[in-house]
């Protein structure tokens, strides 16, 4: 399972905006500052975000974006599904015969659909609540790392 760019962005937006006080309404803009986002992608994945129902929409000059409900009731896999699609290993899990003919008799897929099920599970259980993002990555990358004294004079 290769979770790809669209994943990580949509999760980076959604702690932006989980980490942010409730009800406030961010531009497209500060996630994409603050998240480092490109804009080409960010556009696309808040539609996303807003058909799968986690976020929504505001227009306007003051417009942007917010929670579509509390961020301890928006799961990992749920973000997964919302940009992707559902969350599945191999096709054949998923198609059956239709897929393989051999869906019948086929000794792994047993194991494939049991690791499908702890990493659904497991995505399932980690809320954007639990990664909640206030400040960003990109103030968090340029911060000093926490308990380094700085070169000033005291």
């Amino acid at each position: 399972m290769n979770v790809g760019r669209r994943v990580d962005y949509a999760v980076r937006a959604l702690s932006y905006l989980a980490g942010q006080p409730a009800g406030k309404i961010v531009s497209r803009i500060e996630i994409e500052k603050n998240q480092e986002i490109p804009a080409s992608y960010l556009s696309k994945i808040m539609k996303d975000l807003v058909a799968g129902g986690l976020v929504h929409s505001h227009i306007g000059s003051k417009g942007g974006f917010s929670l579509a409900r509390g961020p301890e009731a928006i799961s990992l896999k749920e973000v997964y599904e919302a940009v992707e699609r559902p969350l599945v290993l191999m096709d054949c899990l998923e198609q059956g015969e239709q897929y393989c003919t051999y869906c019948g008799v086929c000794t792994q897929r047993s194991v494939w659909e049991n690791v499908q099920n702890l990493v659904a599970d497991y995505l399932a259980k980690v809320s954007i609540h639990d990664i909640a993002d206030p400040q960003g990555l990109k103030h968090r990358l340029m911060a000093p790392p926490q308990g380094v004294i700085s070169n000033a004079r005291h």
